[in-house]
């Protein structure tokens, strides 16, 4: 009986703590000029395990990605695939669930990774909240230069660090 109950307690804690995660992302890619071009970068996309559905955008080169609940999203692969696909991410808006989730001095982490709110302004949030990705790689370089001219990151001690704006 008293390993039924941990178990229960451990299966309530991982669910709820599952619940905070980023839900989709609106991912822009450079350099599409054709739909074979959309079509084997959707592919490349596909094969991650975090992607749930994807809706493609020919007219405006974007990908309208919904996540699966309960897997991690890491934006790194995302940008690895569409390398190798030949193009490259010219903006990556994400939307992410609060829920659970533990913001302080700007700062949260997920799946292994740092996310620091650059114009959060100590702001609490609560529920979807979307953010741009202004890291080099997911913004067009005037953008990642406007937020991260001034910015200064202690390496953490494990993942990589995400800077996001509102």
């Amino acid at each position: 009986m008293k390993t039924l109950k941990i178990f229960i307690i451990i299966f309530a804690l991982s669910v709820t703590a599952a619940q905070a995660q980023f839900t989709k992302a609106e991912l822009q890619v450079s350099g599409l000029t054709c739909a074979l071009c959309a079509k084997s970068t959707e592919k490349a996309l596909r094969t991650l395990p975090f992607i749930g559905e994807i809706k493609t955008d020919l007219i405006r080169n974007t990908y309208l990605i919904t996540f699966k609940n309960d897997v991690p999203v890491n934006f790194e692969q995302i940008s690895k695939k569409v390398q190798g696909s030949g193009f490259s991410v010219n903006s990556l808006k994400a939307t992410y669930n609060f829920a659970n989730t533990k913001v302080a001095e700007n700062t949260f982490n997920y799946g292994g990774d740092t996310y620091r709110l650059l114009n959060a302004a100590d702001k609490s949030f609560t529920g979807d909240v979307s953010f741009t990705v202004v890291d080099n790689g997911f913004a067009p370089k005037s953008v990642s230069k406007k937020y991260l001219g001034q910015v200064t990151d202690t390496a953490p001690a494990s993942g990589r660090v995400y800077h996001l704006a509102i």
